[in-house]
């Protein structure tokens, strides 16, 4: 039987994503910057943000495993609410204990939690949607996630610069209780498996039965998975590592006034994002997943306009207004590429293998994240005064690989049947 969208429970998934996610982008946007600011060094940034990938790696998959043999609702309710005692717990301790300690634990709890999250999220849709609203669900959901990612940002930047962190912490604290009361009031279909032989045994022969179905009976899913891994090494880390260090410590602009462009910056990249969700949601019918090669090939040449004015202008105002333009075109891109992928691993996944699979896709993508983040960190701090540089390289290997993969794509239909 057909299920309408937006039914009761898919309703309240979206709201409660819109308000956890709102937290989440308010402290994973003020801890990293307050870092920043105290210590100005671009390498140290790019280490801690790369030790807080470490487990999102670790915990996904868990997350992805627990997620099909548990209630999903429970999984949300539980770390929504975990995430808003560990952000008091900081709170509380940061003026006792070493800054960089300090962040890089919340931070990798932060993204560990996320790690474990998402695939609960990703994994509730096919069982509250229709197969044939798979795609509009996911553009949904990406374009709330965006929607919260602009809100969080902008405002954060602003509580930030004219508060402090205190208050951008206490505000997120509040989001993160009250999405998980809201999800508490939802309901979805579940079928209990068994941890047969224990938890690590469940893990491991449920990771194993995941690598086998990307590996042999759907390749092109692993194929796809291999494009967004150099992606995410050359291009995404560039911009997460990049657009915060030269926005507040190599444009020639006014302190406080760049800790609030960083903000317009980062809502700039949510922007494009809801952007590319709606995009998605409306043109969903239309969006061929043979196309995805363009938009890759898109987001890549985005960033060449970025290194050219930084190269070439020597006004701050101006290649930042350049770098938040190109930002906000690649979300666009990446968005409606994000979604045509998940859904078409949705489509594709049997319902007891949606939630390890694509926890599996969550793991491998970002165990990449961290080298690139480091990598880049290293890179902006060895090329001072030299970023035009490091902004192009990053440009010129992403369009390589995008171009050389684009085959790829195309041959999704046939090698799906």
């Amino acid at each position: 039987m057909d299920r309408k969208l937006f039914s009761k429970d898919f309703t309240l998934v979206v709201i409660g994503q819109i308000i956890s996610l709102f937290g989440n982008a308010g402290v994973r946007f003020a801890l990293p910057l307050y870092l920043l600011n105290q210590t100005g060094s671009s390498a140290l940034y790019g280490t801690v943000t790369a030790c807080a990938f470490v487990p999102a790696i670790l915990l996904s998959p868990i997350g992805g495993i627990v997620a099909d043999r548990v209630n999903k609702r429970n999984i949300m309710v539980i770390l929504d609410f975990f995430t808003a005692a560990m952000i008091t717990a900081f709170l509380l301790l940061r003026e006792s204990g070493s800054l960089v300690v300090l962040t890089t634990a919340a931070l990798m709890l932060l993204y560990g939690i996320a790690g474990a999250y998402q695939p609960s999220v990703q994994a509730a849709i096919p069982a509250l949607v229709s197969q044939d609203d798979f795609m509009t669900a996911n553009a949904v959901i990406n374009t709330i996630s965006s929607f919260a990612s602009l809100l969080g940002p902008v405002l954060g930047g602003v509580l930030y610069s004219v508060y402090g962190l205190e208050l951008v912490l206490r505000v997120c604290i509040v989001c993160f209780f009250l999405s998980a009361v809201m999800e508490l009031f939802i309901k979805i279909p579940f079928a209990r498996q068994s941890f047969d032989g224990g938890v690590w045994k469940a893990v491991k022969e449920d990771f194993t039965e995941s690598i086998r179905f990307i590996r042999k009976e759907k390749p092109v899913i692993g194929k796809g998975l291999f494009v967004i891994c150099g992606i995410n090494l050359f291009l995404a880390s560039m911009i997460i590592v990049g657009l915060p260090y030269m926005v507040t410590e190599v444009l020639e602009i006014e302190p406080v006034l760049a800790n609030q462009l960083y903000g317009f910056a980062e809502g700039a990249l949510a922007a494009g994002g809801l952007a590319g969700g709606i995009g998605a949601g409306i043109f969903a019918k239309k969006l061929a997943i043979q196309k995805s090669g363009s938009l890759i090939i898109a987001c890549a040449g985005c960033v060449f306009p970025i290194g050219i004015t930084l190269m070439a202008s020597s006004s701050g105002l101006i290649s930042y207004v350049v770098m938040t333009v190109c930002c906000f075109v690649i979300m666009i891109f990446s968005t409606i590429f994000t979604v045509q992928m998940m859904s078409f691993v949705q489509t594709e996944t049997p319902q007891n293998l949606i939630g390890k699979v694509i926890a599996v896709i969550l793991t491998v993508s970002m165990c990449v994240q961290p080298l690139g983040n480091a990598f880049y960190g290293v890179l902006f701090e060895v090329c001072r005064g030299y970023e035009f540089g490091v902004v192009l390289f990053s440009g010129a290997v992403s369009l390589l690989i995008a171009v050389r993969t684009r085959k790829i794509f195309e041959r999704f239909s046939a090698e799906a049947l």
